[in-house]
């Protein structure tokens, strides 16, 4: 086989030939747990001489019920590799001194009652805290002269919710009483911290100069998900005085950096060409730094823009970008007249992840995800050679049988072009049509792309027993164009679900999939859709639908977030003239009486974003009706599960469900590391 990898603007071929038969009967299918135990690779950084790179990494530890990150290093030429941290809690935000000499990090230790920076030698030995903040602190930054820590937290309870707090007076307000993040600095050497930003409001994320003699800050209102299309981008001194407002608008920035020579700062937001509007594939924009018109430097919204950072000049902004099925690293100039050249550096079949770029040597550290790595680190140097740093996940490939995936593109109904990836059953033979399971991404406005298998869709696991997987990018994906993406403007089920049974109509029209062995399932709005689905058709024969909205109506008020979801009905259940007949139209729960197909609900106990009342609507409909039903609720977490045997419980309870209602066959639960006997990691709510 061969895995292609492109280098700076330069193709790279790398020929990997066939492991010998002996080896390849060794490799054998994936489990759950083998995917759960897959290690995490995060937050890489280049040292400050261009010659090392720091990264996260974590592990599960089964025993905890949890996972566990430290902090690792290795010469970026991947020798010497050697894990520098080893706290009993972990830790995280590894960061590089300017002159290399140390490295900050954040840890909550033994002798700290939460998260703290702490700073070690470079060359190793005793790590020491240098903060002793009321509140855990997250997204450390040295400052340039290495002087100075810059740490994000939430604001410190008042002295009178204290008091209220010790005699157990716990009423609180809902929403107002949410504390913003603020903006604080700490001395290297250790001392008390000084608030940079000021009190009350809420610092959405921050940078500095490279020269030091600036802070760029995005400051919101309050704390609440809603008030991110009010927050604005604000310059100010390394100490935050002469603080300066150089945005206006209607709309959230995100990834603010200023350029090499202070006079511009870039940005990225969801919003069309003009600011004047909203929800719209990400694009990139750049102000000037003493405020001014922002210019969108990738017009037209063909590139959906998640990440972006200056070159070493601040002549060309490299960016990082969602084109659907895959996520690219690219460059464009950062002249408005020369606005929209932009060219890749990186192209495959793969998602670029993790990202550091190094101005000095011009050097680019990315994470790679495909369909036989989860995400080790390469260099692409500015001459165009190519390096991997990291070999983490070298042993996946050769251990375990991996799907084949592909990217298929078929029509929707209305003409519309789509696309999708399909993950192969291990055993595929031509000729033969395997069983299928369709999985809708959340979002929505995301997509689906070539990456390694993840535990929570288990695709590898799937197609070691025998399944083909279909992840098709619907109406309403990003990086497909606005057209795609606000197909949901207006009404959020126009062709959204349609897309999907066109997709699973394509794969049987070419001989892959039996159409009478289908499932559904997918999480958030992979959950929404699942919803949907089962009120349109009665194709498949077994559904899960994870944290899915089921009332438009109930969901808008119940959530942490409504201004994504105005757009999709046209206004609020609440305005003078409200678009009832839309949000009831675009509500599965008013078509459950059509419901036939065995459906799973599984919702955590405390999500904010699809709080669980949306699942208990479903269960009490589908149960009413007497379709085959049970609802799952993990205790105490969010919108997503944690906890190592809550996951795992998840992945078997649908296997078993898939099992029983598409096969008719018995499923045989893999077991719990520490618990081989111990079915229920959840509380069964009904059924």
């Amino acid at each position: 086989m061969s895995r292609r990898i492109l280098g700076f603007g330069i193709l790279a071929v790398l020929t990997v030939f066939p492991l010998a038969t002996s080896l390849t009967a060794q490799r054998r299918a994936m489990t759950i747990v083998d995917l759960m135990d897959i290690p995490g690779l995060a937050d890489p950084r280049i040292s400050p001489d261009g010659s090392e790179v720091l990264y996260a990494r974590t592990d599960t530890d089964w025993e905890a019920n949890g996972t566990i990150s430290h902090i690792w290093r290795v010469a970026l030429d991947g020798s010497g590799t050697a894990r520098m941290t080893n706290g009993e809690g972990g830790e995280s935000n590894p960061r590089w001194s300017p002159d290399g000499t140390r490295i900050a990090f954040v840890a909550d230790r033994h002798d700290t009652e939460h998260d703290q920076v702490f700073v070690m030698p470079t060359g190793g030995g005793e790590a020491w805290a240098v903060s002793e903040h009321p509140m855990p602190v997250s997204s450390i930054s040295w400052s340039a002269d290495g002087a100075w820590i810059y740490f994000m937290a939430v604001d410190e309870k008042s002295e009178a919710e204290k008091a209220r707090e010790a005699v157990n007076d716990n009423v609180f307000r809902y929403e107002e009483d949410k504390r913003p993040t603020g903006l604080w600095r700490v001395s290297s050497a250790g001392g008390p911290a000084e608030r940079v930003t000021e009190a009350g409001m809420m610092v959405r994320g921050y940078s500095l100069s490279r020269d030091g003699t600036m802070l760029l800050a995005q400051l919101a209102p309050t704390a609440l998900y809603d008030d991110l299309l009010t927050s604005e981008l604000w310059t100010m001194a390394p100490d935050g005085t002469g603080a300066r407002q150089i945005t206006d608008n209607g709309v959230g920035e995100v990834n603010a950096a200023l350029s090499p020579d202070n006079g511009h700062a870039l940005f990225i937001s969801n919003t069309n060409d003009e600011l004047s509007d909203f929800y719209f594939n990400q694009r990139l924009f750049v102000v000037p730094a003493d405020g001014g018109d922002p210019v969108s430097v990738l017009p037209g919204g063909s590139f959906d823009v998640n990440a972006a950072m200056w070159s070493r000049d601040g002549r060309s902004i490299y960016f990082r970008a969602n084109t659907g099925v895959r996520q690219q690293l690219y460059s464009v100039p950062a002249d408005a007249a020369d606005a929209g050249r932009a060219e890749p550096i990186t192209e495959g079949d793969h998602s670029v992840g993790a990202w550091d770029y190094h101005p000095g040597s011009g050097t680019h550290l990315v994470s790679v995800s495909s369909s036989t790595n989860a995400g080790d680190l390469w260099v692409l140097a500015g001459s165009g050679s190519l390096q991997q740093v990291t070999h983490l996940f070298d042993y996946l490939a050769d251990e375990f049988l991996l799907p084949r995936i592909e990217a298929v593109q078929y029509t929707g109904e209305d003409g519309v072009e789509v696309e999708g990836l399909i993950f192969f059953p291990i055993d595929y033979q031509e000729g033969v049509r395997y069983p299928l399971v369709v999985q809708t991404h959340g979002g929505p406005p995301s997509s689906d792309k070539f990456r390694f298998s993840r535990s929570s869709n288990y695709e590898a696991v799937l197609a070691a027993r025998g399944w083909f997987v279909f992840k098709p990018n619907y109406r309403g994906s990003t990086g497909y164009g606005d057209a795609f993406l606000r197909n949901m403007i207006g009404n959020y089920f126009d062709q959204a679900h349609k897309d999907v049974m066109a997709g699973v109509d394509h794969l049987i029209d070419r001989g892959l999939v039996d159409g009478d062995r289908l499932a559904k399932m997918g999480w958030s709005a992979g959950g929404h859709m699942t919803n949907k689905i089962i009120t349109y058709t009665d194709r498949f024969k077994a559904a899960s639908s994870g944290a899915g909205a089921v009332n438009w109506m109930s969901m808008y008020a119940q959530s942490d977030v409504r201004i994504y979801r105005t757009p999709w009905f046209g206004g609020t259940p609440w305005s003078e003239d409200a678009p009832i007949e839309q949000y009831m139209a675009d509500s599965p729960l008013f078509d459950l009486h059509k419901v036939v197909t065995p459906t799973l609900v599984l919702v955590g106990e405390n999500d904010e974003r699809v709080p669980m009342p949306q699942s208990v609507e479903l269960y009490q409909g589908l149960k009413h009706n007497g379709v085959p039903t049970h609802l799952y609720v993990a205790p105490e977490q969010g919108h997503g599960w944690v906890e190592l045997q809550q996951r795992l419980f998840k992945a078997n309870v649908e296997l078993d469900w898939y099992y029983q209602w598409v096969l008719g066959e018995e499923y045989e639960w893999e077991a719990s590391p520490v618990h081989p006997d111990k079915k229920e990691a959840v509380t069964t709510v009904g059924g």
